[in-house]
């Protein structure tokens, strides 16, 4: 009877420790819940592609409604960065002549982060929050390295639908705001 009593205890032990041991692999597979800034990333990067759209400034009206400008979105880094980049329409990758701005997207621990390799010769950087809709991403500058006097200072992208968007940019030349209004369709 002591031999039964015994390997029922050893049995019964067995199975709790199976018991326990099933349950801390359930808990570890259960994937983390994304932060809020990794869903806003993650929103932001259903903008990867090629897209095209007249750009509008209302304090410089002869930069508006000239050629359209274009942009390419690309993730890279194994999805960890979103790569922007812009340019004037039709013109070729000659930085010597032509703008061509390149801003770099990501997450940084809990923040969204954006860094503007910015024409200026400057690298301002941004922290975004999507708004309760989820139709927006706003940006607004944290800090800056290079000269302060000409530098961006203020992003909202703004989801439309899959194939448009809009970006709003504020440009700050020495502390006068320009708004620059991009209304951009995907062309492919």
């Amino acid at each position: 009877m002591k031999s039964l009593s015994f390997m029922l205890s050893v049995v019964l032990m067995s199975l709790s420790t199976m018991a326990f041991a099933q349950s801390d692999a359930q808990k570890s597979s259960v994937a983390p819940v994304p932060s809020e800034a990794q869903k806003s990333f993650t929103t932001l990067k259903s903008l990867a592609g090629e897209w095209e759209g007249p750009v509008t400034v209302p304090e410089m009206p002869e930069m508006s409604g000239g050629k359209p400008m274009h942009l390419s979105l690309r993730v890279t880094s194994r999805g960890h960065v979103l790569v922007h980049e812009m340019q004037e329409a039709g013109t070729p990758l000659d930085a010597t002549k032509y703008d061509h701005p390149v801003t770099m997207l990501y997450v940084d621990g809990d923040q969204l982060t954006l860094v503007h390799y910015c024409d200026a010769g400057n690298r301002p950087r941004m922290t975004g929050k999507m708004s309760p809709d989820g139709k927006t991403v706003e940006f607004e500058l944290k800090d800056i390295s290079g000269s302060t006097d000409y530098h961006m200072h203020h992003s909202v992208f703004t989801f439309i639908d899959a194939n448009h968007h809009t970006e709003d940019w504020t440009f700050m030349m020495q502390d006068k705001p320009i708004h620059a209004h991009f209304d951009l369709h995907k062309t492919n």
